[in-house]
């Protein structure tokens, strides 16, 4: 088990440890059951190149719950996610990696809570952001 970070710990500019993922079609398909997306073009290669893609992509919500991952991964069972978004600026495909990655941008207390706010993305095999957001967490602090 990770050791628990704690606010003081963090600080701002410091990067969230990174994740890398590197989905396969199986995984697509175990995805599209899970969450009921069962459009084509994440699982049928012949029905994704007719709709003008090089092939099957990744699900966005799926590459969301890998930033999702990384981010409570950071935070161990002590820390709560309280906010999360994402956009999604390009397409990832299977068995390419995928790194999540992020950074935090500012830390404060509010309301008795010890918030640390982060930008988070994922980037594809040539460096490129395809998904890009940012998160809330709040942490516990020592004693």
């Amino acid at each position: 088990m990770a050791k628990q970070l704690l606010f003081q710990d963090v600080e701002v500019g410091a990067a969230v440890p990174t994740l890398v993922k590197k989905p396969s079609t199986q995984q697509l398909v175990k995805w599209a059951g899970a969450s009921g997306d069962f459009y084509q073009i994440h699982y049928d290669k012949d029905f994704a190149i007719s709709k003008n893609l090089p092939g099957v992509i990744v699900h966005g919500r799926l590459k969301s719950a890998f930033l999702v991952q990384m981010l409570t991964d950071w935070i161990g069972v002590d820390g709560v996610l309280k906010k999360f978004s994402c956009s999604y600026r390009g397409m990832d495909y299977p068995d390419q990696t995928m790194t999540c990655k992020g950074a935090v941008t500012k830390k404060y207390a509010q309301g008795g809570e010890n918030c640390v706010e982060c930008d988070i993305w994922a980037e594809n095999p040539k460096g490129e952001k395809t998904t890009i957001g940012s998160a809330l967490v709040v942490l516990p602090a020592k004693a």
